[in-house]
Formats: C-alpha cells, structure tokens, sequence
C-alpha cells in the first residue's frame, strides 16, 4: 500500500518529502522571464525543482493554497505539477487539509483523488470526527492515502492539540482514533493508508509521541524554517523508520535573484537529504 511504498523509497533514498509551495516572487527571474503565463512559470519552476530532486527524494508535497491564491492560472498549474510527478511513478501529496463531512467529504475525496487534480496522498483534517475521514475509506482501499493533522508544529498547536482529555491529550485521541479507524480497512500491509501529520518542535513529550505513533507512518513538517531539529525528529522516528520529513521553503525559496538556481537546487537538495537519512540510518 502506498505508505509502505513511501517508507521503502525513504529507506532506498531519504526521509525527504520535497516541498513544492512556490509563489510567484520565488520563482528564478530566468523562468519568469521566459514565459508570459503565470501557470507556465509555476510548472517550469516545479519541474526543476522535481527533475533535480527525485534521486534524493521519497516523495513530494504540493500545497494547494499557493495555486489558489493565482486564481484558474495557478490551479492549472497545480494539476499539471501533480500530474507530472505521477507521471515520473513518484508520490505526490495534495496538501488541501479537507475536513467537511458526508456528501461534501465524498466529493472532496472524489475531487483530490481523480481526474484533474488526483493525487496518491490528501492532507485531512479530524476535527469533526470520523464523519471527516470515513468518506474517503473506499479510496484507501484502492490505494489512496491520508495523512491526517495530529500534532501541528505551529505554536498556535498548543491552543487545542496538548489539552487533556483524562489520561491523554487531545493529539494522543486523535493519532489513537487513527489506529481504530485503520482497523476497518481492508488492507493487508505494515502501515495503513491513514497516516499522520505530527510535528516535533511544539511536542513537549518526544517519547512518548513516539509510543503513540507506534504503527503509524508519519509525515513530519518544520524542519528548518520552523525550527525542528534532526535530533528530535531522530529521536521520533528512528527505531521504526516511520516517517518522511517536509522542506518546502528550505529547498524552493530564496532563489528568485539566483544566477544558477538549478545549482543552487541540486546542492540544496544533496544536502538537506544527507541531513534527513540520519534521521532513520
């Protein structure tokens, strides 16, 4: 199934989720000026970013609010960068944190997992319940994905997610649910398809993070620009080998003015997956 896919590739390469959350003032001045559509230079950017990573890369993560805010122009680019990783046979994210209900959910889930912008993975939020996630149960069984929102690395997290209910805290119930919930899957694999986002510089209590995402493969965001640091994200996934790690702006942003991003890419690429494979090697 396709989080024992996502583990495999991280073992064979790196823990690296590459990033794609580009907006239009990254994008090299070599691209921009090259193209007169915004969409054009969105997907150009993408694919070097993706052509120069994939031997590092496990798989990639497309941030949905970033083509959005460009309008039609930017979701076409969005469903050309999503169709173009699938193409390569990479994985590919859809970062859209969804989390209605019924109907809606079942037509969200229809609308991120075919035609124009399928991807293999959606983002998902659990905050109304299982009625959130359930919807999106008779793709997973054909080999779709979730990664759904557990413990945040914002600081805004701690608002919700480390309040106490009883014994545990509410991002304990929720990665718990998950384990419930994977159990009325169909699947036969290591890790089911309902995965987590669990982030380690706002956790307070790493180990025993760690025994609660026991047996969930997990998709890990803040390294870098929000301050988590390979030692803790070491100490979370080490022993099982159950996590890749996100890097979007470390990788994409701060090349607009570059005279070789592509250079600048690649070496950002070979460095950021040295320093991930110590995470799980």
């Amino acid at each position: 199934m396709i989080m024992d896919l996502i583990k495999e590739r991280a073992l064979e390469k790196s823990p690296f989720c590459v990033g794609l959350d580009l907006i239009m003032d990254q994008i090299p001045t070599e691209i921009t000026k090259g193209f007169e559509k915004k969409s054009d230079m969105l997907f150009a950017y993408a694919k070097e970013a993706i052509d120069i990573s994939r031997e590092y890369a496990a798989c990639y993560k497309v941030q949905i609010a970033c083509y959005e805010a460009e309008g039609l122009d930017g979701m076409k680019a969005y469903s050309d960068i999503l169709s173009y990783i699938r193409s390569l046979d990479e994985i590919v994210i859809g970062d859209v944190k969804r989390g209605d209900i019924g109907s809606t959910a079942g037509l969200y889930a229809k609308g991120h997992f075919t035609g124009d912008f399928e991807s293999d993975i959606v983002t998902l939020s659990p905050y109304m319940g299982k009625d959130a996630i359930s919807p999106y149960f008779k793709y997973f069984e054909k080999g779709k994905g979730a990664f759904v929102l557990g413990k945040t690395s914002n600081e805004g997290s701690l608002d919700f997610q480390d309040l106490r209910i009883g014994n545990e805290t509410l991002y304990e119930r929720v990665l718990n649910k998950i384990k419930e919930w994977s159990k009325e899957l169909d699947v036969q694999s290591e890790y089911s398809p309902i995965g987590a986002v669990v982030g380690v510089n706002e956790a307070k209590e790493l180990k025993r993070l760690k025994e609660t995402t026991k047996g969930i493969y997990l998709l890990i965001p803040g390294y870098g620009a929000q301050g988590a640091s390979i030692e803790d994200i070491r100490e979370l996934i080490y022993e099982n080998k159950n996590g890749v790690v996100n890097v979007s702006r470390g990788y994409t942003a701060g090349l607009s003015d570059s005279s070789d991003f592509r250079k600048e890419l690649k070496e950002r690429a070979q460095r950021l997956s040295k320093e991930l494979i110590g995470c799980i090697k």
